[in-house]
């Protein structure tokens, strides 16, 4: 799985492309390690549009990520398919915003 980061100012967006699975943990801490240490950003996207799998690891990853984030947003994006499917049996949808 690749998956980068951009910010602008107090907004962050994470890409990710591939089976979002344990193997995908070091990518993905990368990509987030600078976005929630820096209080500055207080709204951050997490784009699922290049995800094609996810499993309970993806899952206990998206856990961390919101508890790293404390009380800031914390948005699920362009999740489609399967993908959409394991969120919401999970019900992620409690926990994240995850527009349609």
């Amino acid at each position: 799985m690749e998956a980068s980061a951009q910010t602008d100012g107090n907004y962050a967006r994470i890409v990710l492309v591939g089976h979002f699975t344990f193997e995908a943990h070091r990518a993905f801490r990368a990509a987030y390690a600078d976005i929630v240490s820096n209080p500055e950003i207080d709204r951050l996207d997490v784009d699922f549009a290049g995800v094609d799998y996810l499993d309970s690891s993806g899952l206990g990853m998206l856990l961390l990520l919101r508890e790293r984030m404390a009380q800031r947003s914390v948005r699920l994006l362009n999740t489609h398919g399967p993908v959409r499917t394991v969120l919401e049996v999970a019900n992620f949808s409690r926990l994240f915003d995850m527009p349609v």
